[in-house]
């Protein structure tokens, strides 16, 4: 399976991750939700859009292991996985929560993240 296909399915699964964790927040800061709703109906509401993150998630995984035709190896996916995971949220943050700011630590954070992409991807 071509690699670029389990990268936009672990995107569009990561998307909808961050929404089912911290979505919340915006709903509750957007006073759509507040903070007298019910947790157990904040919970419900982020298990039917986490559910959409596992309609994508799986396949990408499942599709992408280099033992299913994949183009990764397992601990390439997780890898691939995690550093998706961060930009999609990073995006979020600095998009929907307009006091959120990055400064050097950030991108030295993220050159790193590159760089455990890049090691991870070494030959032995």
């Amino acid at each position: 399976m071509n690699g670029w296909l389990t990268v936009a399915l672990l995107i569009v699964s990561n998307i909808f991750m961050t929404f089912a964790w911290y979505g919340q927040l915006k709903l509750q800061e957007l006073k759509v939700i507040t903070s007298d709703t019910p947790l157990c109906l904040v919970i419900l509401a982020s298990w039917g859009v986490a559910l959409m993150e596992y309609c994508f998630m799986v396949p990408a995984n499942r599709y992408g292991f280099i033992e299913n035709g994949g183009a990764f190896s397992l601990l390439q996916l997780k890898v691939v996985q995690e550093v998706i995971s961060l930009f999609v949220f990073t995006i979020f943050a600095l998009v929907l929560f307009k006091g959120e700011q990055l400064h050097w630590n950030h991108f030295l954070a993220f050159s790193l993240l590159i760089i455990a992409v890049y090691l991870v991807f070494m030959d032995n």
